[in-house]
Order: structure tokens, then sequence, then C-alpha cells
């Protein structure tokens, strides 16, 4: 009885894991398609921001440095299919003031159109033991990879509804499902994304706004090395038994998985249960609807 039970549920989980794809979004066509990508004057970001260009994309790269932000902007310009593309660079800390990244967001819409995907690779990684890491750097933390995160996405969400269209990209790390020995601090701040983006693709499904999250493993970049200078023995060693990867390849499979909007097997699992999530978050936006143009009619 009990292997007819566990048959059935593999059965049920499979047949979930073949009929996703069927309710998937449309995926999104990226030429002349408005992406924004924060923490893109770098690593993971730039290779993003090289890989929608490639696709016909209009990039605005927003970052902390100009320098590097110019830099970057030159590299990925070598890229363009036609002559009509455009690369914008704004230079802002996302994780400082919501208002300033508010404008800066606005600056880019003017120039560029509406926002139709938002990346959010802007990230640090800190390690350490937890008794020897300061109370600041948890604060930073959960400033730059959360707090960083939230500003950008809430900045381009209103506008994202108005028009029933759009993708936004969380870029987490495997750190953001494992806690792992030396990152208390930088996995708590990247789980969070987790929540956030699980919340808030409840919310914005019935607008037509698709939320994906990566979890990249450790990757080549100025990043991951500036994080190998501090990480404790354990750490390393952990880290050392996986391999590092490539961030072309890491950024061709986001973009990829951000078009299509993909759904892993485990996600798949809980498909049954958000399905019915769903329909009472749709029936209170209909309700919702009618109540407002009701009141307008009145």
């Amino acid at each position: 009885m009990l292997l007819l039970a566990a048959a059935f549920l593999v059965a049920f989980v499979l047949l979930l894991y073949m009929v996703s794809p069927l309710i998937s979004p449309k995926p999104l066509a990226l030429p002349g398609a408005h992406v924004v990508v924060t923490g893109g004057s770098s690593g993971i970001g730039k290779c993003i921001a090289i890989e929608c260009y490639k696709q016909g994309a209009f990039i605005t790269l927003v970052a902390r440095n100009e320098d590097k932000l110019l830099q970057a902007k030159k590299e990925i310009e070598k890229h363009s299919i036609n002559d009509k593309q455009v690369v914008l660079c704004i230079s802002v800390d996302v994780s400082q003031d919501y208002n300033q990244v508010e404008n800066v967001i606005k600056q880019a819409q003017e120039k560029l159109g509406p926002v139709d995907m938002l990346v959010n690779c802007a990230g640090m990684a800190v390690s350490g033991k937890f008794e020897d890491l300061e109370v600041s750097t948890f604060e930073r933390l959960m400033s730059i990879n959360y707090l960083g995160s939230v500003y950008p996405s809430r900045a381009v969400i209103t506008t994202m509804k108005e028009r029933r269209v759009g993708r936004i990209v969380f870029v987490s790390s495997q750190a953001g499902q494992l806690g792992l020995f030396g990152f208390t601090a930088y996995s708590a701040s990247k789980f969070a994304i987790r929540g956030l983006a699980e919340a808030l693709q409840m919310e914005v499904k019935p607008y037509n706004i698709y939320i994906t999250v990566a979890y990249p493993p450790d990757t080549d970049t100025p990043g991951f090395a500036e994080e190998n200078r501090t990480k404790p023995l354990e750490t390393r060693l952990i880290s050392e038994t996986t391999s590092v990867c490539k961030p072309e390849q890491v950024a061709k499979q986001i973009v990829k998985d951000a078009i299509v909007v993909t759904m892993g097997l485990f996600r798949t699992i809980a498909l049954f249960y958000l399905g019915s999530f769903d329909s009472i978050v749709r029936r209170c936006m209909m309700q919702r609807e009618k109540s407002e143009i009701a009141n307008k009619t009145a």
C-alpha cells in the first residue's frame, strides 16, 4: 500500500513537472526591450547585460563606480546587433536612498522607455565566523544584498503593473539556499531575497509580471576574488569541493530562465498549492477593480 502511494506521488510530481511549461507565460522578447541591470559594471551583472545586448535589448547599467560603468559600457557596445541599440550608464548606490533610486529609474525610462526586465545583481559577500564578524557587517550586507534589490524592484513595479508586463530577476546565491559555515551574515541576506521574491510573485502574477530567482554557484568574478581573501579555513575547504563557474555561462542561464520563466522540480511540487493561492489573489484583484469602477461611475 505504501509503495502504491509512493508511486502515485512520484507520478503526480512528474506530471506537474511535465505540464509546467504548458502553463508558463509567453517568453519575453528581448529585441527592443529595455533591460535594467544593477551591479552591471562587472562580474555576473556585466555578463547578463552583454547577453541581453546580444539579443537586441536596450540596456541601463546601474552601479556605484562611474569609471567601471563607462568601461563596461564600451565592452557591451561591441556586441550590438543593430545601430539603434543604446547602453545607458547611471551611477548610484541602490542600497542607500529609495528616492534616489526611484529618480534614476525614472530617468532611464524617460530615455529608453518603460522597463521590461529588471535584473537585481548588485551585491557583495563577506565571510567570517559569527562571533568574529562586526555587527555592522550584518547591517551592511542586509542593506546591499536585500534592500539593494527591494529599492529598484519597488521603483519599476508600478509601471509594470500598469502595462501588464514585466520580468524581475533576483540574483541570489547557492548560499541563499543552504546556510554555510562562515556565511551567517551573507546567507541570511540572500535567504531574504527568496522570501521577497516568492511573496512578490504571488502579488504580481495577475498582472502578467513574473519573478525569477537565480542561485549561482561560486563564479569567477572580482567579487569572488575579494570574498576569498577573508574566508575562514573551513569555508575555503568547503568551497574547494565545488567547481568555479565562468560568469558568461552563469549569465546565459539566468537570462534564459528569466525570458522563459522555467521551474525546477521542487518548485513544481509546490505548484499544486500555489495554484489555489493564486486563484484567491486573482479573485481579490478582480473584485477590487470592479469596486473601483463602480465607485468612479457612482
